[in-house]
């Protein structure tokens, strides 16, 4: 579509034309040579010295070490791509959603991935998947390498449980209770003691260690200790202070085989606002599919200013001098939904989403658009993963205690 500048009174003009003549608005834009993209706010006071670059995932240093990694609850391949640039080889990837699991062998069909069809991917079936950690993939106790993984995290999530009315059950975060999702952080801890590899990460939510009743994870993390692991304290960090353009807060816990425990990486002073990630240009990636929005939606979205919210649709537009809020996944069973984007009055992309979660543009999501925004929305973002990755492989490999 054409990136000819609109002046707001000819897009108020559009709008009105739609809602008096009850004609979708996608359909008006079409026919004028529009795209949402084309739209306009009233208020647009900004310029790219307000904040600084974000740092962009293809530009970093990469590796090529091939220290093996198995990947658990490895979702769309977060982990997996930054563990990859910070030199680790994932031998597989253990995913439960077959959706998820189209995505990874999309983007690396030589990837072995322990998921539907050939696999049920339940990291509660402790059988078959050691089995296939063993015999296809071939690795045995006394791992040399490392296991990564993030157990789902909505039963000790604040803002999954927000979603539900405050009065309801489902309000409560049900932790260690759900009985669907709540242990699988112990089905993890199970393949730890069962092959024993070099290292490994748990990354989960803030709410991971606020949840923790009658302390059964420091109690299961001291049984992984007497293995002989020493292990980093369970830290909550901001993606934002390490170069991710998002606010994100994270609960990260690190282990290492032997006396020194893995140092998690210090915060960067700074914060990365989400502003530069909108001045790249889009040229021609995938999952770059906007909403078509009606006439109305978007003349209440224009008067919004940064950082206000659209109490109707509950959605907020992004500051671009600020990190993103949050990039959220939306239901596991599709609903998936966006922020607003700063410059024009519309929900992000999937794409824009995915660049705000700092995935490579040549990473392409599978499924429905809804679910594509899951997959990007529940990701490990994999700058993070790659520093975290990094630091992991410094204190495991280079330090004398192992070689590479």
């Amino acid at each position: 579509m054409s990136k000819k500048k609109l002046s707001l009174k000819e897009q108020e003009r559009i709008i009105s034309f739609c809602k008096e003549n009850n004609i979708p608005l996608a359909k008006a834009l079409k026919d004028r040579n529009l795209s949402y993209d084309n739209l306009l706010y009233t208020t647009y006071d900004v310029s790219s010295s307000d904040f600084n670059e974000f740092e962009d995932i293809s530009t970093v240093q990469t590796y090529d070490d091939g220290i093996p990694a198995v990947s658990f609850f490895a979702g769309a391949g977060g982990l997996d791509i930054g563990f990859s640039y910070a030199g680790f080889n994932t031998l597989a990837s253990v995913e439960l959603i077959e959706l998820f699991c189209n995505t990874l062998r999309r983007n690396d069909p030589n990837k072995i991935v322990i998921g539907p069809p050939n696999f049920s991917g339940d990291i509660s079936n402790h059988e078959e998947i050691s089995n296939a950690l063993r015999n296809v993939v071939g690795i045995e106790r006394g791992f040399h390498g490392v296991f990564h993984g993030g157990p789902p995290c909505q039963p000790f999530s604040i803002a999954a449980n927000q979603r539900f009315n405050k009065s309801g059950e489902n309000f409560k975060r049900k932790g260690f209770n759900d009985s669907e999702k709540g242990n699988l952080l112990f089905d993890y801890l199970w393949y730890i003691e069962e092959f024993l590899p070099d290292g490994f990460l748990i990354e989960n939510v803030e709410g991971l260690i606020e949840l923790d009743e009658g302390g059964r994870i420091k109690s299961a993390l001291d049984h992984i200790k007497e293995l002989g692991y020493s292990i980093s304290e369970p830290t909550v960090i901001n993606a934002a202070y390490y170069g991710v353009p998002q606010n994100r807060k994270r609960c990260i816990i690190m282990g290492a085989r032997g006396e020194i425990a893995p140092v998690i990486p210090p915060a960067n002073p700074l914060v990365t606002a989400c502003g530069s990630v909108f001045e790249k240009p889009l040229g021609d990636v995938q999952n770059h599919i906007t909403r078509e929005h009606s006439a109305e939606s978007i003349e209440r979205y224009m008067k919004l200013p940064f950082g206000a919210r659209d109490k109707l649709g509950r959605i907020d537009r992004l500051d671009p001098t600020k990190p993103s809020k949050t990039v959220i996944a939306g239901g596991t069973k599709g609903g998936g939904r966006s922020h607003l984007h700063p410059y024009h009055p519309r929900t992000l992309s999937v794409r824009e989403c995915a660049r705000l979660q700092t995935f490579p543009d040549n990473y392409v999501f599978t499924g429905s658009v809804a679910r594509q925004f899951t997959q990007v929305g529940n990701a490990v973002p994999p700058l993070l993963a790659y520093k975290l990755a990094l630091a992991l492989k410094e204190s495991l490999y280079l330090n004398g205690r192992n070689r590479i």
